[in-house]
């Protein structure tokens, strides 16, 4: 290893370190620096900006905000919270089906954020350690991003896959049933192996002896707005026209062979309309939108994904044929080590669309697939959900949500960075979903 390399390495870390401790939209600004020293100081050529995965990010959350003006959003938690109200004691579960099911259709998982102070009173009124489904459903809001249809990761690992004769629709049906049940073994081994009992928490008690903890508010009864259900009926088939399309225009289903409109034109254009639609008929002032909490938290995520994955791009694009000589002979050997990789650049690259793009080219060219020659391209199928790993270190915004809503203390971050409530999980979660997508594979191959 040569100097210029570590200096180069030092530089990466460096900005992604620094955009940790900034936080938020921090870490798209330290991207940027980073990509700056790289070239002006160690001779390093940009990488390619993700312009397809910005775009798809930023129609989507326009359609999202535009609904959530409408009350759309205030409608899904209504549901949510009756659906966590009516079992209670089984909220370790129902938490992360709720959390994912709105990832699934919302393509983010910051609809999570509005879960968050539920799952804490439900838990509470149970005698349960709200840390233990908070942490869960977290989780599950983040995985299910690599099983949305309108996610940009979604959309970018199809469209490589599909040039390798698997279908939009057996893609989905792999990732959206691994992806879940994932999620439900994760529910049931830690309310196996978690210390369940409220009353006995050391911080929860010190708070209850000082008068800190609220008093249960019951189910919350929010007026919703005249066309809240119009807007969320109206985005729903917005995302089902998104899944019909992609898998109509899927070269192994072949309804639509001469195709003018790609995947990525088409979500954007789909998503746009959708937030027409919502406006023109639902009775929205279109100057509120981007006052939206959500068009502010997806414009958060837009610059974040620009100079962290361009940070990212610059780095691997530099390195490409070390990194194709390191994957020929080691991820072909053991294709389980693949999600390792998606694993360890995720956590610094925070955002699955950007590793999944940033990590992909290089693999693919190193392994050789190709459409002649598909045979190790279910490495990247199987292995898909391990770009989830946003958990490690705890500074993403719904992890860091959960932790400063739970007002019983419950959910916390140790002092050793790592050991907080939501990296075991997360980890059991992604072994689980990379495992069952391996089992997948090898049963549909």
């Amino acid at each position: 290893m040569d100097i210029m390399l570590i200096l180069q390495i030092i530089v990466l870390l460096g900005a992604i370190f620094l955009g940790v401790r900034l936080g938020g939209i921090g870490i798209g600004y330290a991207g940027g620096a980073g990509v700056l020293i790289l070239g002006l100081c160690l001779g390093m050529k940009p990488g390619n900006i993700p312009w397809d995965v910005i775009l798809i990010i930023a129609s989507v959350i326009s359609a999202i905000s535009a609904m959530q003006l409408a009350g759309g959003l205030d409608y899904l938690v209504q549901i949510a919270e009756r659906i966590l109200r009516s079992n209670p004691k089984y909220i370790n579960y129902l938490a992360p089906v709720v959390t994912y099911v709105l990832t699934i259709f919302a393509g983010t998982g910051h609809t999570a954020f509005s879960m968050i102070p539920v799952i804490v009173e439900v838990a509470k009124e149970q005698n349960i350690r709200p840390c233990v489904p908070l942490s869960i459903a977290v989780v599950a809001s983040q995985i299910a991003i690599t099983a949305s249809p309108v996610s940009a990761a979604v959309i970018y690992m199809a469209g490589v896959l599909e040039d390798f004769g698997w279908s939009y629709p057996a893609l989905l049906g792999i990732w959206l049933s691994t992806t879940f049940i994932a999620c439900m073994l994760t529910a049931f081994v830690m309310t196996l192996i978690s210390k369940m009992d409220l009353s006995k928490d050391p911080v929860y008690q010190e708070r209850l002896a000082k008068g800190l903890i609220k008093a249960s508010v019951g189910a919350a009864h929010t007026e919703l707005k005249p066309f809240a259900k119009r807007s969320v009926l109206i985005f729903l088939v917005g995302v089902i026209f998104v899944v019909l399309y992609a898998s109509a225009i899927s070269p192994a289903v072949g309804l639509i062979e001469n195709v003018v409109v790609g995947r990525d034109a088409a979500i954007m254009s789909l998503m746009l309309i959708v937030g027409m639609l919502i406006t023109m008929t639902c009775d929205i002032e279109i100057g509120k939108i981007a006052d939206s909490s959500v068009f502010k938290s997806g414009m958060v995520a837009i610059v974040c994904v620009l100079g962290v994955a361009w940070l990212g791009d610059t780095f691997v694009s530099g390195h490409s044929n070390e990194i194709k000589e390191l994957a020929a002979g080691t991820v072909s050997e053991t294709p389980a080590l693949l999600a390792v990789v998606f694993f360890l650049a995720s956590m610094l690259l925070y955002s699955q669309a950007a590793t999944a793009k940033a990590i992909t080219p290089a693999i693919v060219a190193a392994l050789g697939i190709s459409a002649a020659n598909p045979g190790d391209s279910y490495m990247l199928v199987a292995s898909f959900a391990a770009v989830s790993a946003l958990f490690v270190l705890p500074t993403y915004p719904t992890l860091l949500g959960a932790v400063q809503m739970d007002y019983t203390g419950t959910t916390r971050i140790g002092k050793f960075v790592f050991n907080h409530a939501f990296f075991l999980p997360g980890l059991i979660a992604i072994v689980f979903a990379v495992a069952l997508g391996f089992l997948a594979c090898s049963l549909v191959g």
